[in-house]
């Protein structure tokens, strides 16, 4: 995965720096921009549209009930068999809708809406809900895939243009889906998944949670906020400095910030943060970057993730209370460092670093 002069800002990498990965942390922070802009917004949605039709390689989460199982996952999967697996080919279509929605003059908005029309039919999400529909594949992509459909369907929903209008009542039932397979599955965990990787409860809550506030769906919202509390509310002391693991994506702290944030009212947030991660309130707070070894491993590579999905958690809680607004340093130290990377990035973390980047990026704004 290459892009030419991803960033004109930036100082190029030399080639030892490229050997080096990611030694020391990357100054100064103007390396990576603060706002997403077209010019930005045309380079980062070449990533999306490259894999989203990409079918090989691709790393398959399916439970075999039979041989007959063994199909093409373009069978298994008729829209969501590019990007190396399901649930990165699902913020892939997040990545190019949420660009094409900021910026409808992207160079490739054309090329883009083909995409789209030619996935996102009717008939191509009812062979994805019927693959949901099997019982065997109850717990596929359970909860990481499931919050990023939801992030889909929520972005088409959001963008007022026809033809998003069409697509977002086209993949309807499949968010239906997997509301139901929420609604059924929260009550019966009973306690909170707390790793950095696709299983963590607190990411795969908070995308679901902005679907039910914004699509009114009071049942999962009520469920959302209640299992959010009793797995959530009584942490103290949450320990970042053991923090990142070998494989992390995602901060388990910062992510249970993340959903805190949006389920409890300041009176009750703020108290809790305080419980949680006393240090975030002191305006010299550092939190070293997560450094990659290795980019062409897709395990290693998870870590530039994990300063993308620090950055957006860090800069939500600055943007919405400005006593955290130092943390804005912290967060533009996390993207300053990672965001360079998708520069001539392998397929390991160009299917989906995008993503991550855009998110950060979205979350940046005042």
């Amino acid at each position: 995965m290459k892009i030419s002069a991803f960033i004109s800002s930036m100082l190029l990498l030399t080639a030892s720096q490229v050997s080096m990965a990611n030694g020391p942390p990357v100054n100064p922070a103007s390396k990576a921009p603060h706002v997403i802009d077209l010019a930005e917004a045309n380079k980062l949605v070449t990533l999306p549209l490259h894999c989203v039709e990409t079918a090989y390689p691709y790393k398959t989460g399916v439970v075999l009930a039979s041989a007959a199982d063994l199909q093409e996952p373009s069978v298994l999967h008729p829209i969501f068999y590019g990007c190396f697996d399901w649930h990165s080919a699902v913020h892939g279509y997040w990545s190019m809708v949420s660009l094409l929605r900021q910026f409808p003059q992207l160079t490739q908005s054309a090329e883009i809406k083909t995409v789209l029309q030619r996935n996102l039919t009717a008939e191509k999400v009812a062979q994805e809900v019927d693959f949901f529909s099997k019982a065997i594949n109850a717990s596929f992509e359970r909860t990481y895939g499931w919050a990023w459909l939801l992030k889909l369907s929520d972005e088409l929903h959001a963008w007022q243009d026809p033809m998003a209008k069409e697509l977002a009542a086209n993949l309807q039932p499949l968010a239906d889906i997997i509301v139901t397979r929420y609604i059924n599955f929260l009550p019966r965990l009973l306690y909170p998944v707390r790793v950095g990787e696709h299983t963590n409860t607190a990411f795969g809550l908070s995308f679901a949670y902005d679907y039910a506030v914004n699509r009114n769906h009071i049942q999962l919202q009520q469920l959302i906020t209640q299992r959010a509390k009793d797995y959530f509310l009584q942490d103290k002391n949450c320990p970042i400095n053991w923090e990142p693991s070998g494989y992390d994506f995602i901060s388990p702290c910062l992510e249970e910030i993340g959903l805190m944030q949006r389920i409890l009212p300041q009176e009750q947030f703020l108290p809790w943060l305080n419980r949680f991660m006393p240090e975030l309130a002191s305006p010299a707070y550092q939190l070293a970057v997560g450094k990659v070894s290795d980019r062409t491993d897709g395990k290693l590579v998870h870590l530039d993730g994990l300063n993308f999905s620090r950055a957006w958690n860090l800069y939500a809680l600055a943007r919405q209370y400005p006593q955290y607004n130092h943390l804005r340093n912290v967060a533009d130290q996390h993207m300053a460092h990672s965001y360079p990377n998708l520069i001539g990035d392998s397929y390991e973390g160009g299917h989906w670093l995008g993503s991550f980047a855009i998110q950060a990026l979205n979350s940046a704004k005042p």
